[in-house]
C-alpha cells in the first residue's frame, strides 16, 4: 500500500494538482485517494462527527452494518416471489432471485447519486463529501424491489440535491437524504409506494408472465382486514424474523438489531435515540390498544415495534448524526417523538401506514428547536446556580 500512496503522489497527483492538465478534476482523484489512504487534512464545515476517525472509515462502519439488512433482504426478496408464485425453492435460488432484483438498485443508487456528488464537487471546486456513501445504501434497502429502476435514479437526483446540497453539503442538511428519496417517491408516484402494493412478484425466472402484488402487515391493517388475519398472516415470530413483506431492508428485526449492536458498539449511533424511539412507539402503541376501535388500533404495543419499518427507522435513520439531535437531553425528546407519531401517523391515517417516515423527516427538522430549548434551558439553571453562589 505504501507503494502505491508514493504512486499516485509522484505520477498522478501532479496532474490534477493546480496548474495541471486535470486541474478541474481535483474533487474526484481526491475522493479517490482519500478512499484508499486517511487524508492528510481534516473537515473545516458542517462539522458534525467529532472524532480523529476520518469521516470515511466512520461511513465504511455503517455500511458494515447495513449489510445483514441487505443481505436478508435479497432472500426475503427471493423468499415473497416463490412464495407468491407457489413454487417450492431452496436457500440459494430465493437469494439469487433476490439479489438480481435488489443489486440493480444499489448499483444505480450508488453510480447515480455519486455521479452528481463528483459533479457538484467539481462545480463549486470542493472535496467529494462522503456522505453519499450511506445515502446510497440506504436508498435501496427502504424502497420496494419492484421498484423501477428510473425511478430509483430520478429519486436519488432529487434527495441529493435538494435533500442535501441546497443546504450547503453533508453536515448542513436538516433532513436525512434517504428518507427524502422515500418521500419524493411516496409522493409522486404512491401506486409504487402504498402500504398495499410494496410488493410486485414477477415470474421473470420461472418462465410466466404472470404478476403477483401483495400487501405490507400495515397495507392489510389500513384495509381494515380483521386482527386474527393479520396474527395468522403476520405473526410475532415472521415479524421478528422478517419473513414478510415490505420495502428490503426493514422487514427484519434482527438483522436491524444486528446493525444497531455495530454502531453501538462503535460508538457511532446513539443509544439515547434509539431507547427513547422504542420507548415512545410502545407508549403510543399501549395508548392505542386501551381504546382498539380499529384494527391497527387492536395489533399489540410490541408487535408495531416489528413491522413496517420501525426497528430500520430507528437504528438507521433517526439516529443519523446530522439531521438528528445533537444535545444528550435533546436525543431523548426527539427519539421519543419520532416513535411516538411514527405509530401515531399509522394508525390515524391509514393513507399512510408507513408513518416512521413522515414522523423521522418531521422530527428532523424539529431537531433543531429541540437542541435550542434545550441548550436555552441549561444555560438559565447555570445562570440560577451562579446567582445563588454569588448571594
Amino acid at each position: 500500500m505504501k507503494f502505491l500512496h508514493q504512486f499516485l503522489e509522484k505520477n498522478i497527483k501532479p496532474t490534477f494538482d493546480k496548474g495541471g492538465k486535470l486541474e478541474k478534476l481535483y474533487p474526484a482523484y481526491d475522493a479517490i485517494e482519500t478512499f484508499l489512504f486517511v487524508p492528510a487534512h481534516g473537515t473545516h464545515n458542517g462539522v458534525h462527527v467529532r472524532d480523529g476517525i476520518d469521516l470515511k472509515r466512520t461511513m465504511v462502519t455503517v455500511i458494515i452494518a447495513l449489510i445483514p439488512c441487505l443481505l436478508f433482504g435479497m432472500y426475503n426478496t427471493g423468499y415473497q416471489h416463490f412464495l407468491a408464485q407457489g413454487q417450492a425453492a431452496d436457500f440459494w435460488e430465493m437469494f439469487l432471485f433476490g439479489a438480481a432484483k435488489v443489486l440493480p438498485i444499489v448499483v444505480v443508487s450508488y453510480a447515480v447519486g455519486l455521479g452528481v456528488e463528483f459533479l457538484m464537487a467539481v462545480i463549486k471546486g470542493s472535496q467529494v463529501e462522503e456522505g453519499f456513501l450511506v445515502s446510497g445504501m440506504l436508498i435501496p434497502l427502504c424502497l420496494p424491489a419492484d421498484i423501477p429502476l428510473w425511478m430509483v435514479a430520478i429519486a436519488t437526483i432529487f434527495g441529493v440535491v435538494i435533500g442535501k446540497e441546497v443546504f450547503g453539503g453533508t453536515g448542513m442538511n436538516i433532513l436525512n437524504p434517504a428518507l427524502t428519496v422515500r418521500a419524493f417517491l411516496f409522493f409522486a408516484y404512491p401506486t409504487y409506494m402504498s402500504g398495499d402494493q410494496v410488493w410486485h412478484a414477477d415470474g421473470a425466472f420461472s418462465g410466466t408472465v404472470d404478476a403477483v402484488t401483495g400487501a405490507t402487515a400495515l397495507g392489510d391493517a389500513a384495509s381494515k382486514v380483521e386482527i386474527s388475519t393479520i396474527m395468522d398472516k403476520y405473526d410475532m415470530y415472521a415479524s421478528f424474523i422478517g419473513t414478510i413483506p415490505g420495502s428490503v431492508g426493514e422487514t427484519s428485526v434482527v438483522a436491524c438489531l444486528i446493525g444497531a449492536f455495530i454502531l453501538l458498539w462503535t460508538g457511532i449511533a446513539s443509544w439515547r435515540v434509539m431507547l427513547s424511539m422504542v420507548v415512545g412507539g410502545y407508549t403510543m402503541g399501549l395508548i392505542f390498544n386501551a381504546f382498539g376501535v380499529n384494527t391497527l388500533m387492536q395489533i399489540s404495543a410490541l408487535h408495531h415495534l416489528l413491522i413496517g419499518g420501525f426497528a430500520f427507522g430507528c437504528v438507521f435513520m433517526a439516529t443519523d448524526p446530522v439531521s438528528a439531535a445533537q444535545t444528550s437531553s435533546g436525543k431523548y425528546i426527539y427519539g421519543f417523538l419520532c416513535g411516538f407519531l411514527g405509530i401515531m401517523i399509522r394508525v390515524f391515517n391509514p393513507a399512510y401506514p408507513e408513518g416512521i417516515m413522515l414522523a423521522i423527516l418531521f422530527m428532523n427538522v424539529m431537531a433543531p428547536l429541540i437542541d435550542h430549548y434545550v441548550v436555552d434551558a441549561n444555560i438559565k439553571r447555570r445562570n440560577k446556580r451562579l446567582q445563588l453562589a454569588s448571594k
